[in-house]
């Protein structure tokens, strides 16, 4: 995809189709509309009047130019009010209005920024937006339901700023990151009976030939001389083998800091013997958003030339009830040597994660991040759009929420409370796998606490964020690589962060 700058008048962009957003309590103001409404006669504020476009977010307008300025066609843009408007949300502004051209069939697309600052963040994130935005998942559609998209160009419209050498640069690292993000969407809308846990590691030794990365891949008798019994255990009810990904990256000269990311891998999740109701099995698929996640951050990471040691982990399986599977009632005993009573085999990602986090402390490192689809009580206290991130360590916790901010992924710091360790008590182990009802995001995240020692950790339940049934903005139906950006951000920060 060509990329590319004007600070020409907007009216007189050779285009098919120009993007500007417009904010509901600036509606008929800012030089480009002024510019262009006045190019065309006043039409686009009649139409405004008749459509009763408010600029309100969600919000669209498209108008045909019929040839009388260089854009063919305008599609105004709701922003919502401009005193609360956040710069992240750029990306679904640019999405919008990329999805918008490629539904239109352009081949030129160019994006206004209009009375938004363009600097090198919002150019990252335009970038991103218009990469996202036109993302579609149609591997097993037929030919003629594909939508085809023609598009050759991108340029952005700067209303009359020069371009900056910083803002080229800016767009090579969002399509690093956009690209990535892709692929991990790719990972979480394959269907289950294709990606298995052989599949995904096939994945990622392939990944890790593309991006010179360095990859480890344990399967069953390797794990159990590791002593990984709780992750053996959610495998063995399976017929499909589990895999152990491993995939490292490591810069030269001597990295200031090793970071181990670990992600999620269950493939499908039945439930296991506590067996899910069939509606909630319809999206299983997509607990193994995490691994997702984390095995094509670490990619974005090496092309980006990431200072830090990085590693990418994933314990990979499905959960499936079967005479082989383990039982409620078990007693289990972990990687770490620690005895966990079973209560519910639907609570199995934390048991793939705590051992897999104990293999990750093993190669101690300074700071460790796990992403996994965990809980639905996350989802409930939060809701379907925002990360719930719990930590050991403060500071940490405060950089990691920072990054994801800057990176505009939505996410808020649970409490991590001792008191509710009461829930996980056994009397014949050293804990069960499950609490009470309540509080069932920070019950999972204490589980984990219980394995990480005093190493600095930040777990990231993404259950909410990583698919979605409602398009957005850059976000399309099904998985949506929530993450990725935040990792980059954190790990190889732009070197003008604002």
């Amino acid at each position: 995809m060509k990329f590319g700058f004007s600070s020409s008048p907007a009216d007189s962009l050779a285009c098919d189709l120009f993007a500007l957003p417009v904010f509901d309590d600036q509606l008929l103001a800012g030089d480009v509309f002024t510019h262009l409404d006045r190019a065309l006669a006043g039409l686009l504020g009649r139409l405004i009047d008749e459509e009763q476009f408010k600029g309100k977010k969600s919000q669209t307008l498209a108008v045909h130019t019929h040839g009388k300025i260089g854009p063919q066609r305008i599609v105004l843009l709701g922003a919502g009010p401009r005193a609360s408007f956040d710069i992240a949300e750029v990306r679904h502004l640019a999405g919008r209005g990329a999805r918008a051209a490629k539904n239109a069939g352009a081949r030129r697309f160019a994006f206004g920024f209009g009375g938004i600052p363009t600097d090198e963040r919002s150019v990252q994130l335009a970038t991103e937006g218009t990469i996202l935005g036109r993302y579609r998942f149609d591997r097993y559609l037929a030919e003629d339901a594909k939508k085809p998209d023609p598009l050759e160009s991108i340029t952005f419209s700067t209303d009359g700023a020069a371009c900056q050498e910083s803002w080229m640069t800016a767009v090579q690292r969002a399509e690093i990151v956009a690209n990535a993000t892709a692929r991990a969407r790719d990972l979480v809308n394959e269907p289950a009976g294709l990606l298995t846990p052989r599949r995904l590691a096939e994945e990622a030794e392939t990944l890790a030939k593309q991006f010179s990365l360095e990859a480890k891949i344990l399967g069953p008798t390797e794990c159990r001389a590791l002593g990984m019994g709780m992750f053996l255990a959610v495998a063995q009810g399976s017929d499909e083998e589990p895999r152990f990904i491993h995939l490292t990256y490591r810069p030269k000269g001597n990295p200031p800091k090793r970071i181990c990311l670990i992600g999620k891998g269950v493939t499908f999740d039945s439930g296991g013997l506590s067996l899910k109701p069939s509606a909630g099995m319809e999206d299983m698929k997509v607990d193994m958003s995490g691994a997702a996640t984390v095995l094509n951050a670490i990619t974005a990471l090496a092309q980006l030339g990431c200072p830090y040691e990085v590693h990418a982990i994933a314990a990979c399986t499905e959960n499936m009830p079967s005479g082989k599977s383990y039982k409620l009632g078990d007693v289990l005993r972990s990687m770490s040597g620690k005895t966990v009573e079973i209560n519910n085999t639907d609570a199995e990602g934390r048991l793939t994660l705590g051992d897999a986090i104990t293999y990750a402390v093993k190669l101690e490192p300074d700071e460790l991040f796990d992403f996994a689809t965990l809980t639905g009580a996350c989802m409930v206290a939060l809701g379907p759009n925002i990360a719930g991130v719990m930590a050991n360590d403060q500071p940490l916790a405060d950089r990691w929420l920072a990054a994801c901010r800057q990176a505009g992924e939505e996410a808020w710091q649970l409490p991590l409370p001792e008191r509710l360790k009461e829930q996980l008590k056994s009397e014949i182990a050293e804990m069960k796998n499950t609490g009470d009802r309540y509080g069932g995001a920070m019950t999972a995240g204490l589980f984990l606490k219980e394995f990480v020692g005093k190493t600095p950790w930040v777990h990231v339940d993404l259950a909410g964020p990583a698919h979605t049934d409602k398009e957005f903005g850059a976000i399309p139906k099904g998985g949506t690589g929530f993450g990725v950006a935040a990792i980059v951000e954190y790990l190889a920060p732009r070197a003008s962060s604002s």
